[in-house]
C-alpha cells in the first residue's frame, strides 16, 4: 500500500512540477552511485518493476518507482535486456534506459593460446574472478560430461582464442564457444585435405596438429614439420617427437627430457610406439590445422632446431647426422 501511495505520489509530482518539463530535465540528471562504479545484474525474465529495484539494489540512489515510471513512458520497458552491466559515475536514467535496452553488457576476455594442453586452459579459467568457477573440481571425464561429450578426451578439443564474456557468466559457457569453435575450424580444415595428406579421419588431423603446433618454432616451417611427420606415417617410421613425450610424462617432467625417457613406454611416447598418439597433446591454431591436412612437398624425413627459431630439413639420416653436429654439437 505504501509502496502504491508513493507511486501515486510521485506520478502527481511530475505533473504539478512542471510535468513533462521536469521529467525532461530529471532523465538528464547524473544518478547517485555508492561507488564510482556499481555493477547491476538483471536476470533473465525479470520484468520491468523488478529491473528498477535491482537498479536501486546495486547501490544508485534512486527511487525505484520512478525509474520504472521512466522506463514505462518512455515506451521501451519491454526492451531491457538481461545481463550483467557495468553503472559508472554520471550515468542518467536516460543513458541507463539506453544501455539497457541495446544490452551494452560490461565484457571481459579470456585468451586460450596455441599450444596449451588442457590442464592450463583450466588454470586460466579458475584465475577469472569474474567467472563462474562450475567447472571447479570436477574431474576432466565429468567435465566434458557437462559439456555433453561424456568419454571424450578434452586435450586440443578447444580451440585457441580470444573469448569476451559478461561478468557472472559460467566457464561452462566459454568452454562450450571454445568446443564448438574447434569443432568448425576442424571441419573447415578437414574439407581442404590434400590426397597426399597422410591422416585418414577429422580426429587423427587433430592429434597430428596438436603435435605440429608444439614443434614450430617459426610460422614459415610449420608445412615443412608437417610435411616430415607426414612421409613418417607414410613409410611406416616412429614420429619420434619429443613433446609427445613429455605430454605422456605429465607432471614428472621437470623440464629436463633424458635418454630413459625417451625410453619409458607410455601410449604417447612416440619413440616407442609407431604412429600417432591416442589423443592430441595441446590446442593447434587454424595454422596447424590447415598444416596437418595441406603439408608441403618434400621428402624430409628429419629436422633439427638451428638455434635461432628455424629449423634445417633432411631427406636422409646421413644429412641430418651432419645437421645435428652443426647445429646442436657446434661441430
Amino acid at each position: 500500500m505504501k509502496r502504491f501511495l508513493l507511486t501515486v505520489f510521485l506520478l502527481a509530482s511530475l505533473i504539478v512540477l512542471g510535468g513533462g518539463g521536469w521529467a525532461l530535465w530529471w532523465v538528464y540528471q547524473p544518478l547517485r552511485l555508492s561507488a564510482p562504479a556499481v555493477d547491476l545484474s538483471i536476470e533473465a525474465g525479470t520484468l520491468p518493476r523488478g529491473v528498477a529495484q535491482a537498479v536501486k539494489e546495486a547501490g544508485v540512489d534512486v527511487y525505484p518507482e520512478l525509474l520504472y515510471l521512466w522506463f514505462r513512458i518512455s515506451g521501451q520497458d519491454r526492451a531491457i535486456k538481461a545481463g550483467s552491466y557495468e553503472l559508472e559515475a554520471g550515468i542518467t536514467p536516460h543513458k541507463l534506459l539506453a544501455k539497457l535496452a541495446r544490452g551494452e553488457e560490461t565484457l571481459r576476455a579470456v585468451t586460450l593460446v596455441e599450444g596449451w594442453n588442457f590442464r592450463q586452459v583450466r588454470a586460466a579459467l579458475l584465475k577469472e574472478d569474474v567467472l563462474k568457477p562450475e567447472t571447479k573440481g570436477l574431474q576432466d571425464e565429468a567435465l566434458m560430461a557437462l559439456l555433453g561429450r561424456a568419454g571424450q578426451h578434452p586435450e586440443g578439443r578447444f580451440f585457441p582464442d580470444t573469448y569476451t564474456y559478461a561478468k557472472g557468466s559460467s566457464d561452462v559457457a566459454v568452454l562450450k564457444r571454445a568446443l564448438r569453435a574447434m569443432d568448425k575450424r576442424l571441419a573447415t580444415a578437414w574439407a581442404q585435405r590434400s590426397p597426399e595428406a597422410a591422416v585418414k579421419t577429422p580426429e587423427e588431423a587433430l592429434i597430428l596438429a596438436s603435435i605440429i603446433e608444439k614443434e614450430t618454432g617459426k610460422s614459415a616451417d610449420r608445412t615443412l614439420v608437417a610435411a616430415v611427420f607426414n612421409n613418417r606415417l607414410r613409410a611406416g617410421m616412429p614420429l619420434q617427437t619429443d613433446p609427445t613425450v613429455i605430454y605422456g610424462m605429465g607432471a614428472a617432467f621437470d623440464g629436463n627430457l633424458r635418454k630413459k625417457d625417451l625410453q619409458a613406454d607410455t601410449p604417447w611416447n612416440t619413440y616407442t610406439r609407431s604412429g600417432l598418439p591416442p589423443t592430441p597433446i595441446a590446442m593447434p591454431g587454424k595454422p596447424s590445422l590447415l598444416a596437418a591436412v595441406q603439408p608441403a612437398q618434400s621428402k624430409a624425413l628429419y629436422f633439427v632446431g638451428r638455434g635461432d627459431g628455424t629449423s634445417q630439413f633432411s631427406a636422409s639420416l646421413d644429412e641430418h647426422n651432419r645437421a645435428v653436429n652443426k647445429y646442436q654439437r657446434g661441430q
